[in-house]
This record gives structure tokens, C-alpha cells and sequence, in this order.
């Protein structure tokens, strides 16, 4: 059995590709697959790492005026068509998956009209625009949300949930804790911007560390990010607090971040699709801060849908301070029973099972060929 598995741009859509080659690739050990993506993404350096064969389509999203740039990105647009026709052509799949990104628009068209079974993963409550056009073409979307279903054709659309690491649901509590040197009896929140980090939530942090230097029965584990690491500890050190004590820690980047989300019991995070996948998958209760600048808002779209549910609070960008957020977290961490209220209606909203169902999915189209 071969397989393409295509999408790019960002870790959102390549670490839920990876996921889904690993699972299908426990199902049928001799599946073969192919990982497409762009020159320039991310994926151009993780999916080889990974030791997955990759080839490359050059395809940039358009601006949304006429720019020189778009005329440019037009030609290479009608190039990146032809060539993911004869990748498709040469590597002869039975089925082709698509996680998101511009890649996935010639790549699962490509193969939608060679009449290969084709399979979209839609990660976001509101879909973006590629995503929506591969809907009329493709064989199946799976869709990670309740939410995003209207969006698409309902005889052809799926509510799986969003694939995550087994990682995630193996780590343990205790474990956790032991590996960053924090105790768990005690109340522990895990505030991380994304891999990039995010400026608000660190600069909103400073002020809430600096209160929580007081407070020894609440342990922080705060990720900024690499770039934006040593700007905070700069302001930590101008606010009073050079050294922190125990049971806080700021750190650059978390490679362990199943540990840290084992340990947690409350998050500050943005409004990634994957991340939000993670946190209720085990049961999470969040603060959410959505990136205002995410294509058509859909950041905020997936924190409202958790928020409705009962999962999360949200403050937007533009109201985040350091008071905005200590009195979100003084709020939530004090009410015992309301934080457990909403871990259990994060814990409704996770589907740890999502790349199983989705890898069994494409297992049957491909066979059923």
C-alpha cells in the first residue's frame, strides 16, 4: 500500500500528518508513504528528520490585493499544479491525505481527479479556504470539531477529533512532576505561547510571576518560547525577581511538553487546534488567548467553541495584561469545583482516539479501491 500525506506551514499541520503515518503504519507495517510539503515550511525540516521520504511542490498562499507578489505566486501556483500531478503520477498512491496548508490544494486535487481516494483533516472550528474548495473533490473530511462540520458536505464529513501523540496520554502525573522538580499534591498551571512563543503572554506573565513568587502552593511551569526567553528574564529581573524560587520555571522551549501537560491543572495558551487537542484529550482546563493575526480569525473561533462548552475562559489579545490574567487565574484557582467542572467538560470535548479512526478511515478507502 503507498500513501501521500501532504501539509505544511506550520507544526499545526505537520505534527498531525506525522501522527497519522505513525498509526496507519501500526495497522499495515508495509505501507509505504511519500510526505509532500513546500521548500520553505517547517516540514522541509521535520518530516525528513522523521526518516520520511519528501518531496517538495513551491506553492505561497496569495495576498488578499493585487500585489506583484500575487502575480508572481499565480505562476508559481500553476507550476506547483503540474508538478504535484506527477508526483502523484509517479508514486502511483492508493490513497492521499491532506492535513493543511496550501500544498494540500494541487497535491489532493491532483489525486481527487485520477479518482484516488482522497481524505482532508480539517483541525480548526472555521476552515480555511483551500480546505473548503478540497471539500467538493475529495472522499472523505475529517473534521476535528463538532463545530466544523456545517461547514462541509455532510454525506462525506466525519467527526474524528484531531490526532495527537500517544505521548500525550501515557505521560502521568507524578512523572511529570518528578521531571521538573515540582510536587504533585500541589496546584500546578502551564502557560506556553506555542513553539514561537507569543509576546503577550510573556509580557503578561512577567507581572503574574512576580505575584506568584508569594504563593508557594501554586507551582508555574511557563515556556516563552526561544526568542522571546531572555527579553523575560530581563523583565523579571527589572520587576525584583532574578532568582525565582522552586516553584516557578521559566524556560525557553519544552521538548517533554506530555510531562508537562501530565502535571497540569490549569493552561495559558493560545488557540492552536493541535494544542487545544492535547489539553482535552486530558481533560485540561484552560485560559485561552487566541493569535489575533491567525488566517480568518479561526484562533478565536476554536477558543469560543471550548469557552461555550464550558472548557476554557477566553481574553483576547488586546485585553491581556498582567492584571487581566492574575485575576483570571486568582478566579479559577481558588474555586476547587468550578476547575474540576471544567476539566470534565474539557475531558467531553477530547478524542485521544482521533488518529485511530481517522488511519482506519483511510485503510478502508484505500482498500476499497
Amino acid at each position: 500500500m503507498r500513501i501521500i500525506v501532504s501539509g505544511g506551514g506550520t507544526g499545526g499541520h505537520i505534527y498531525p500528518a506525522i501522527t497519522i503515518i505513525n498509526t496507519i503504519r501500526e495497522k499495515c507495517p508495509e505501507a509505504e508513504f511519500l510526505y509532500v510539503g513546500t521548500p520553505h515550511g517547517l516540514e522541509s525540516d521535520i518530516v525528513p528528520k522523521e526518516g520520511l521520504p519528501f518531496a517538495t511542490v513551491d506553492l505561497q498562499g496569495f495576498e488578499r490585493h493585487l500585489t506583484p507578489r500575487n502575480l508572481l505566486r499565480a505562476g508559481r501556483a500553476m507550476a506547483a499544479v503540474v508538478k504535484a500531478a506527477k508526483i502523484v503520477r509517479d508514486f502511483r498512491p492508493d490513497a492521499v491525505i491532506g492535513t493543511g496548508g496550501y500544498v494540500c490544494g494541487p497535491v489532493l486535487m491532483a489525486a481527487s481527479l485520477k479518482h484516488i481516494p482522497t481524505v482532508v483533516q480539517e483541525q480548526n472550528v472555521l476552515p480555511g479556504i483551500t480546505n473548503k474548495i478540497l471539500s467538493r473533490f475529495v472522499s472523505r473530511i475529517a473534521v476535528g470539531s463538532e463545530a466544523a462540520k456545517p461547514y462541509f458536505p455532510a454525506e462525506k464529513t466525519v467527526y474524528t477529533g484531531n490526532p495527537i501523540r500517544r505521548a500525550v496520554m501515557e505521560a502521568n502525573r507524578e512523572e511529570g512532576a518528578k521531571a521538573f522538580g515540582f510536587d504533585p499534591a500541589k496546584k500546578t498551571v502551564l502557560i506556553s505561547g506555542g513553539s514561537r512563543g507569543a509576546r503577550a503572554i510573556n509580557r503578561a506573565m512577567v507581572g503574574v510571576l512576580v505575584k506568584a513568587a508569594k504563593n508557594p502552593e501554586v507551582q508555574m511551569l511557563h515556556a516563552t518560547g526561544a526568542k522571546e526567553y531572555d527579553d523575560v528574564m530581563s523583565r523579571l529581573k527589572e520587576a525584583g525577581l532574578a532568582e525565582l524560587p522552586e516553584h516557578l520555571k521559566v524556560v525557553p522551549y519544552l521538548y517533554n511538553m506530555p510531562q508537562a501537560q501530565a502535571m497540569a491543572d490549569l493552561a495559558v495558551f493560545r488557540a492552536g487546534a493541535t494544542g487545544l487537542s492535547e489539553l482535552t484529550a486530558r481533560g485540561i482546563p484552560s485560559i485561552l488567548v487566541p493569535y489575533p493575526y491567525a488566517a480568518e480569525n479561526h484562533q478565536e473561533f476554536n477558543a469560543r467553541a471550548l469557552e461555550k462548552a464550558g472548557a476554557a475562559k477566553v481574553i483576547l489579545n488586546r485585553e491581556l495584561t498582567a492584571e487581566t490574567l492574575g485575576a483570571a487565574l486568582d478566579e479559577l484557582l481558588a474555586d476547587g469545583e468550578g476547575l474540576r467542572k471544567m476539566a470534565e467538560a474539557s475531558k467531553q470535548l477530547g478524542r485521544p482516539e482521533a488518529a485511530d479512526e481517522i488511519a482506519e478511515m483511510v485503510l478502508e478507502l484505500a482498500q476499497g479501491r
